[in-house]
């Protein structure tokens, strides 16, 4: 039995138990949380808990469920007042990618930044020069076979991926090197996106096993946690405990989805081919998705299973509130008539969801509320746009100030 069921199993095991001892109730005193080991869910502040770690670094990584995951820090550092360190204009929402990070791609009122979350291709000595010594870093992986479907179907700018004729999947796995140019700008999502996105050569070969290793040993050795896109709420529950944050601070929306008509069902064999041509990309998911599953582990199936409840009982209350239903209801982009609430569409037959809010529900909401829906909704280009906004705003208030006084 892999580690993944046995600890399924032990967490199914763990909520039957915990019910009954509970008296079969979803009541769960904060004694019974203390009883199982577990830190008790914070809504608010309270004396002697540990503070929030506020200095963040997120590298984003591509079809990966990023977007969502960016979101939910965005959404945090606004509402803790933090700065976060954004594109200079001239490399719109993502870093200059996919060139190597370069501090002076980020915008200068932007700094000195508490948080960052924008794409980039991964550079630790410049990240350094401008994030706080006590920065937390943090990624997310995706099993290689369902990424590499996800971007052979979305990124079509990618000239690899365009030689091939019909656009087929199924081709382009047969003979990869007929298509790919190694040095072509969106090569990089043709092959080991995720090593190029930390910072790898996406090109070594796969024969090259001690490259592999120092790989994952060196993201290991960087990063304080990987999450693994397949299991995001459980990686959101190693990250409230990484940063201490409260349970409101995690809570989200998918952003970014493809329409079910764009997505293609991998036919037998082609995963195994996809892993083979991403192997260095392989290696890293295998290796990050065990560690994840060791981490749970430890923090222990009943704390986890509990976590999970109430993430899943927060979710449905927001959704509610924002939506006026447990699911809000998924648009495509050119039915979405509020452009801060559309996303980013493709050329092509990809069609990317979004969301609109209810004129209905969000009319009986608190301008505060309406605020706070809106931006649990709201694609990364134009949430980017609004933060650089506001903290340039920011930036010229205080630098008058200083030139003034």
């Amino acid at each position: 039995m892999s580690l993944k069921k046995m600890f399924l199993l032990i967490v199914a095991i763990s909520s039957v138990c915990l019910l009954l001892h509970q008296g079969g109730h979803w009541n769960w005193s904060m004694q019974a949380f203390k009883d199982i080991g577990c830190p008790s869910l914070r809504s608010h502040p309270a004396p002697g808990l540990k503070p929030k770690h506020t200095n963040v670094a997120f590298i984003k990584t591509h079809k990966t469920a990023s977007s969502t995951m960016q979101n939910i820090i965005f959404r945090f550092a606004e509402s803790n007042n933090l700065t976060v360190a954004l594109p200079a204009v001239s490399c719109k929402s993502r870093f200059c990618y996919p060139r190597t990070f370069n501090s002076h791609f980020v915008h200068e009122h932007t700094l000195p930044a508490n948080i960052i979350a924008n794409h980039m291709r991964f550079n630790e000595t410049e990240l350094r020069r401008i994030m706080p010594s006590d920065t937390k870093y943090i990624t997310i992986l995706r099993e290689p076979a369902s990424m590499f479907e996800s971007a052979f179907g979305y990124f079509t700018e990618c000239h690899s991926f365009n030689r091939v004729p019909n656009r087929s999947l199924e081709a382009f796995l047969e003979e990869p090197e007929r298509y790919y140019r190694a040095n072509e700008k969106d090569s990089t999502f043709a092959r080991n996106t995720l090593t190029f996105d930390l910072g790898g050569d996406k090109d070594r070969p796969a024969t090259d096993v001690e490259y592999a290793l120092e790989s994952v040993a060196r993201v290991e050795n960087i990063f304080s946690l990987v999450m693994i896109s397949e299991h995001f709420d459980e990686s959101l529950i190693l990250l409230r405990h990484l940063l201490s944050w409260d349970l409101e601070d995690i809570l989200y929306v998918k952003l970014n989805m493809r329409k079910s008509g764009s997505k293609r069902s991998l036919t037998p064999g082609l995963p195994e081919k996809i892993r083979a041509w991403n192997s260095l990309d392989a290696r890293l998911y295998d290796h990050f998705n065990a560690s994840l599953w060791r981490q749970l582990s430890a923090l222990g199936p009943a704390c986890v299973a509990r976590e999970l409840l109430h993430l899943q009982q927060a979710q449905e209350r927001l959704m509610r509130s924002c939506f006026g239903t447990q699911t809000p209801l998924l648009r495509l982009a050119g039915q979405i008539k509020n452009m801060d609430l559309r996303p980013w569409q493709p050329k092509g037959k990809v069609d990317i969801l979004g969301y609109d809010l209810p004129h209905n529900v969000s009319q009986s909401l608190s301008r505060q509320e309406q605020e706070r829906c809106l931006k649990l909704v709201m694609p990364a280009p134009q949430y980017t746009k609004v933060l650089l906004s506001s903290q340039s705003q920011r930036y010229r208030r205080t630098h008058q100030h200083r030139t003034t006084s």
